[in-house]
């Protein structure tokens, strides 16, 4: 009794993993495609202070306004220095097109700063920064600011709304590494 037991609960799971795959699978069919997904690195830097750079990434539209902002990495909470939002206009472009209008922290935008290492940042197609989106030419735009360190601002050109899949790449400096965007319609 106790083998015949065991063998129904093996083909129960076996049939429940089976179940669970064909309504995985659908799910994911269901979920929309990823239509933005930027890749950071920011490099490890052999400096003898250290501290992990505020960025900001943002959409800017040929007159340079900013269309939509993707993300804001900073020091989320206070410190003896003070609070983390004391140092956002040190990222000073996007600080005078879009960042001193802000009420900080912004949800889905705002985060924790990164660690040295690559990062990603995804928007689906669902999300209403691109889905707002008019048709035109864009530029993907990110700026990296580090406390008794540099700055530093790179920019990838894109155009909107796209007919096949774009993958776009730029190489900084000093406070950034390699940046990439794949783009998928």
């Amino acid at each position: 009794m106790k083998k015949k037991s065991v063998c129904l609960g093996v083909l129960l799971a076996c049939g429940l993993w089976q179940l669970n795959l064909g309504v995985g699978g659908g799910l994911h069919a269901a979920e929309p495609a990823t239509q933005l997904e930027a890749k950071v690195e920011i490099p490890r830097l052999n400096v003898s202070e250290y501290h992990r750079p505020y960025v900001a990434m943002w959409i800017a539209d040929q007159d340079r306004k900013v269309v939509a902002n993707l993300a804001v990495w900073y020091q989320l909470t206070g410190s003896r220095e003070g609070e983390g939002t004391k140092w956002l206009p040190d990222l000073r472009q996007w600080w005078r097109r879009s960042g001193r209008s802000l009420q900080m922290p912004v949800d889905g935008v705002s985060a924790a700063t990164r660690p040295p290492g690559q990062h990603t940042v995804k928007l689906s197609s669902d999300d209403p920064r691109l889905a707002k989106l008019p048709p035109g030419k864009y530029d993907f735009v990110i700026e990296a600011a580090r406390e008794v360190g540099g700055r530093e601002m790179l920019q990838i050109p894109f155009t909107w709304p796209l007919d096949q899949p774009q993958t776009h790449a730029v190489e900084g400096k000093s406070e950034l590494g390699k940046i990439s965007i794949t783009l998928t319609p």
